[in-house]
């Protein structure tokens, strides 16, 4: 992802994650870090303040023009905001870890049937009869 486009997207991932309750304290807080180093730089343009609190907002539709006052900036280069930004997005952005296993083995029943999400395998099934124990 190029710098400019990391910088976005921090800052919108971490607009919508504060926004809701469920997220932790560290991306509202990342977010705030990386809003509030974004604005320093942006200070000398004061269109390019309100264009980042309206991006805010609505990202989508500010979104080209954060890009244009960013890159006007030259925060592309700016090493300590983009490691702000690769932060916030590391927290704001849920981590997947390897899918669980799970075993199951269905007895005394005639017929069986199972709904899962994913990949599944199913092996070979075996009818018994009663006293087959």
């Amino acid at each position: 992802m190029d710098p400019l486009s990391l910088i976005v997207a921090a800052l919108a991932a971490g607009a919508a994650a504060a926004a809701k309750d469920t997220a932790g304290a560290a991306v509202p807080d990342g977010y705030q870090g990386l809003k509030a180093l974004v604005r320093k730089r942006l200070a000398a343009d004061p269109a390019a303040v309100v264009v980042l609190g309206e991006h805010e907002k609505d990202p989508d539709t500010y979104d080209a023009p954060l890009r244009k006052k960013l890159a006007a900036a030259a925060l592309e280069r700016d090493e300590p905001i983009l490691q702000a930004a690769r932060r916030l997005l590391e927290e704001a952005t849920p981590s997947v870890g390897p899918a669980p296993v799970i075993r199951q083995t269905i007895s005394n029943v005639k017929y069986a049937a199972t709904s899962v999400t994913g990949d599944a395998t199913i092996g070979p099934i075996h009818e018994q009869t009663p006293g087959d124990g």
